[in-house]
């Protein structure tokens, strides 16, 4: 058995420093309605300025990642067809659907939604492991 001390982190970052970084990245989330006839969101645990309520499977950008179940990394949102201006200080996103398997077929249950404050603030790496993240909470939650 290991240890959660046995975790290799960079020189100087701390496992307190590791974990703040893994949750300042995943700070918002939006859940499948069960209640609703359409597909559509609800906002679930977030942290930041004022969000939408919820939203529409294929409006904005997280109704596109949950309409698709892929990731949509949006370097400029002014540029993004139908991007729902929530929070007006946000220039780039990331958003990743969560996918669980229902009744034999993968479906979004949730997605992940990261804003940032500047232009191209998400990368490939930022996909990668917030895409590891979703992966994991799909396959372990009890959706």
């Amino acid at each position: 058995m290991v240890h959660a001390d046995a975790s290799n982190f960079a020189d100087g970052v701390t496992k307190k420093d590791a974990y703040e970084q893994v949750l300042m990245q995943a700070e918002g989330f939006y859940v499948l309605d069960p209640s609703s006839t359409k597909a559509q969101l609800i906002l679930g645990p977030f942290q930041g300025k004022v969000a939408c309520q919820t939203i529409q499977f294929g409006k904005g950008v997280c109704g596109a990642a949950a309409a698709s179940q892929e990731t949509q990394l949006v370097a400029n949102v002014d540029k993004f067809p139908g991007h729902i201006a929530c929070d007006g200080d946000s220039k780039s996103e990331i958003v990743v659907p969560i996918l669980a398997e229902k009744d034999g077929e993968k479906k979004v249950v949730a997605i992940i939604d990261v804003d940032c404050a500047v232009e191209n603030g998400f990368d490939e790496l930022d996909r990668k492991y917030l895409e590891e993240l979703a992966s994991l909470l799909g396959k372990s939650c009890d959706w």
